[in-house]
């Protein structure tokens, strides 16, 4: 009997071991977290405690839980240099309205959202400040090994890894810094983020738990939380769950942008 690995084996092994090579080189690999000068303030922050994948610093003031009932969302910037520069503008319009409507999102499941021509009680602004682009090849590579071993916990090719930093603070009627977080995230050789051809598929990933972090450093003390108000207030992103996008994920093995709910243009 012959002992020559079948045609299977061996396409499966040209995939698997660059990938389990670089993944026990990099798994553990974590962003930098820089501060941009956007912020009003830096003064304060500190590390978040008990993140695994992110580093996340912040500060908040002590508030109490009607402190803030209005907000006005401003739209998010990106802030140009190196780490921005080579986004196409289509894809830099694709982030910064993704960036919207995850804010949109979660600031309004603990706010109401200032009508136009009406005083909110605070302001949230919002910065993109790094997007490290996301290889093809790797991706294409990990969705192929994703399928000869499906599960939850899916390898990357280190080196296509993307990324994403921002930072976002709220602020007072006067300019006064209420809270505030710099954040920043890469995607890893082992785990759950999902490989995509989008050269912005980890960084547009990554914005929903930015979001999520901005909200919570946001949320005044003794918050209970609320139902999502109804007619949405986000509406104008589309919906809140985006099951495309996980069956696009089944499907290809791969993150579609198109599929998940990411939209480029600009909301009605």
């Amino acid at each position: 009997m012959s002992n020559r690995p079948d045609p299977m084996h061996r396409t499966l092994s040209l995939i698997l071991c660059p990938l389990l090579f670089g993944a026990g080189l990099s798994a553990c690999a974590t962003a930098p977290v820089r501060n941009s000068g956007q912020l009003s303030s830096y003064d304060g922050l500190t590390a978040k405690e008990g993140t695994l994948r992110a580093k996340v610093s912040e500060r908040r003031n002590a508030l109490a839980p009607d402190a803030i009932r209005r907000v006005a969302i401003e739209p998010p910037q990106l802030v140009a240099g190196p780490d921005t520069d080579w986004m196409s503008e289509d894809e830099k319009a694709l982030m910064l309205r993704e960036v919207a409507a995850q804010l949109c999102f979660e600031l309004t499941e603990r706010f109401d959202l200032a009508a136009p021509g009406e005083t909110p009680d605070a302001r949230v602004r919002a910065w993109v400040t790094r997007v490290k682009p996301t290889g093809k090849v790797g991706s294409t590579m990990a969705a192929a090994a994703g399928f000869f071993i499906p599960g939850p916990i899916g390898l990357r090719v280190p080196g296509t890894l993307g990324g994403f930093s921002g930072e976002a603070e709220m602020v007072d009627g006067d300019g006064r810094q209420i809270a505030a977080t710099v954040w920043a995230r890469n995607a890893t050789a082992v785990g759950a983020d999902n490989p995509s051809l989008s050269r912005i598929g980890d960084a547009l990933q990554f914005v929903e738990p930015f979001a999520d972090d901005a909200a919570k450093v946001m949320t005044p003390d003794g918050f209970k939380g609320r139902p999502v108000p109804t007619p949405d207030p986000c509406a104008e992103y589309g919906p809140r769950l985006r099951p495309e996008g996980w069956l696009a994920k089944f499907a290809t093995g791969l993150y579609v942008p198109q599929l998940s709910g990411a939209r480029g243009e600009a909301p009605r």
